[in-house]
């Protein structure tokens, strides 16, 4: 359970969102005020949300009654404390969410399991004399409990009721402007859990998603990075050239320029052109090779020290470089002409002696690739030499830029495989 969220008080008194939904709700003299057709509840709350309204209708029109005046809640009936004349029309106020207008039947993000899940039932508790939100229950037998007459929905128990602790609703399509999702939530999963959960919501789900991972800009850029073509695609035609020349700076070079090659012609300069000049430079050279060459595969971000260089100098060179930690576990090391000459393994480099000398813990015959090397070439090269990185060199043997063996397998996979295996469809 997470720390967001206390646990209920030992056998607290739990209802079902659709059994209570239609209930008369009544004065304490027995008067009947009106049919219960949602509850209000704020989500920006910590913990479980507390229920902190009712939605009532009188002569077909919604009119709001405050949780205070709330005495009890029940499947048989809705009483209140006092009678609540006059009563104001209902107006959604920022921060407030309908549970069964926004939420009920809606998708949910499952955090624990990176999925989505639909909120077939809504599980409420009264808490220390106070209702809220404790889960949802995303099976099929809240489905069941609806088609029964009201008397015997709570015959029907719950299966499977994930608790609102480990819950992130999307709330784009609540009509307040305040509302957003939470970043804390989504930065527990994994760059490729939150591309997954895109790619199996709908366009405005993921656009909130995407809103979300925004916070932190690297996160956003490795998202992008796991996400397929025709997504990407699709939610970068909604930004401005600044905005996508932002992102695309951030993504791996190689993964950024396969990026800008999939937009449209008239696009790709002038998003090129408000990037950093380093990063101009990077991307500019690998637009020169095939997508499926060794040279489109590579990413030209490295580590290389010369021959002459200590063990700690090698280290020092890793701390200091721009490759991503899944490309730094190799130390690629060159002579005095500047070619690839031997690599060195981080580890190695790590259980040495700092003054010793790097060319004396190197592999010396390196696997290397041309950049013209087909993507069947690179698939046998790094798997006859059982390389996690390959390095890619020019004619003079000097280095290009390396290959990883995530990049390989991403290209061998089959077109849109992330929706063809639902690895993130909803339970």
């Amino acid at each position: 359970m997470s720390e967001d969220a206390q646990p209920p008080s030992s056998s607290p008194h739990v209802l079902h969102l659709s059994c209570v939904l239609g209930g008369d709700v009544l004065t304490p003299e027995g008067r009947r005020v009106g049919e219960l057709v949602d509850l209000i509840v704020g989500i920006e709350s910590v913990g479980y949300p507390p229920v902190s309204g009712l939605v009532v209708k009188i002569d077909d029109e919604d009119r709001f009654i405050h949780v205070d005046l709330l005495a009890s809640l029940s499947c048989e009936e809705i009483l209140l404390s006092g009678d609540p004349e006059p009563l104001e029309a209902f107006e959604r106020r920022p921060g407030e969410v309908l549970l069964s207008r926004d939420l009920a039947a809606r998708h949910l993000i499952h955090i624990h399991s990176g999925r989505l899940v639909r909120a077939n039932e809504i599980e409420l508790a009264d808490i220390r004399g106070r209702w809220e939100v404790i889960g949802v229950d995303p099976s099929a037998r809240p489905v069941y409990r609806r088609l029964l007459p009201r008397s015997l929905r709570k015959r029907v128990r719950p299966a499977g009721v994930i608790d609102w602790a480990d819950i992130q609703p999307f709330v784009a399509h609540v009509p307040t402007a305040r509302l957003q999702i939470p970043f804390r939530k989504l930065a527990r999963l994994h760059p490729a859990q939150l591309a997954d959960l895109v790619e199996a919501a709908s366009h405005e789900e993921g656009e909130e998603i995407i809103r979300a991972v925004g916070a932190d800009r690297e996160l956003e850029a490795d998202v992008f990075e796991e996400l397929e073509p025709e997504r990407q695609i699709e939610f970068l035609e909604a930004r401005s050239d600044e905005e996508a020349a932002r992102l695309l700076a951030r993504m791996a070079p190689d993964d950024a320029v396969d990026l800008l090659t999939e937009l449209a012609q008239e696009r790709r300069l002038p998003i090129l052109q408000q990037m950093p000049p380093s990063k101009q430079r990077k991307l500019w050279k690998l637009l020169n090779y095939h997508p499926q060459t060794a040279g489109g595969l590579m990413n030209p971000d490295f580590v290389e020290v010369p021959s002459t260089a200590t063990v700690a100098d090698g280290l020092s060179a890793v701390r200091a470089s721009d490759a991503p930690p899944e490309a730094s576990g190799v130390v690629y090391v060159t002579d005095t002409a500047g070619r690839l000459c031997g690599t060195a393994l981080v580890v190695d480099l790590l259980r040495a002696n700092p003054g010793a000398s790097v060319s004396t813990l190197s592999r010396t015959d390196p696997a290397a690739l041309a950049p013209d090397a087909d993507l069947h070439e690179v698939v046998r090269k790094m798997t006859d030499y059982n390389l996690a990185v390959a390095p890619v060199i020019d004619a003079e043997g000097k280095m290009l830029g390396q290959i990883t063996v995530d990049d390989v397998l991403e290209e061998m996979l089959p077109a849109g495989w992330r929706r063809q295996y639902g690895m993130a469809a909803p339970d």
